[in-house]
């Protein structure tokens, strides 16, 4: 029987650009600014980013734009899920609040715009440049994939 190896590079969806974005604002108003500032349509998908970290459920919002003209896809998601854990023992703190990371690398990224297609670098530096003016938004930069350990996970 033959044996087939699959590796990461297996799955890359080529060339992509990822922002990280810093705001104190729930994923669907950022979400709506993005779409006002930029001129694009995210809209929320069916399914959210699922992934078990440390024997634990995480759900992560997704919001997806594809241009049909440019066939460029740009993907919102959020880096932080919180949920209450129940403690067994009771007492005065009977509920936990558990934070899981999409990556763990980036705690103190809230959300991360990813850009595939034939963007460039200029591009970018212009998206950079009106997410950074939208009043909500404290600041928005370019992330090095290269340097993530947790890059498979930015696979949608």
């Amino acid at each position: 029987m033959q044996v087939h190896t699959v590796s990461f590079d297996d799955f890359s969806c080529g060339e992509y650009y990822v922002l990280g974005v810093h705001s104190a604002i729930e994923e669907y108003r950022l979400a709506y600014l993005l779409n006002s500032y930029l001129g694009i349509n995210l809209k929320r998908c069916n399914d959210d980013v699922d992934i078990s970290i440390r024997s634990n459920k995480a759900f992560f919002p997704l919001y997806e734009y594809t241009d049909s003209n440019s066939e460029e896809s740009w993907f919102l998601v959020s880096n932080l899920y919180k949920t209450n854990i129940k403690a067994e023992n009771v007492g005065l703190f009977s509920e936990n609040e558990t934070r899981l990371y999409l990556i763990p690398e980036k705690k103190k990224v809230d959300f991360f715009l990813k850009l595939e297609g034939e963007i460039t670098q200029t591009n970018i530096d212009k998206i950079n440049e009106v997410i950074n003016q939208i009043p909500e938004v404290i600041t928005s930069y370019n992330i090095d994939t290269n340097k993530l350990k947790s890059k498979e996970f930015l696979i949608f």
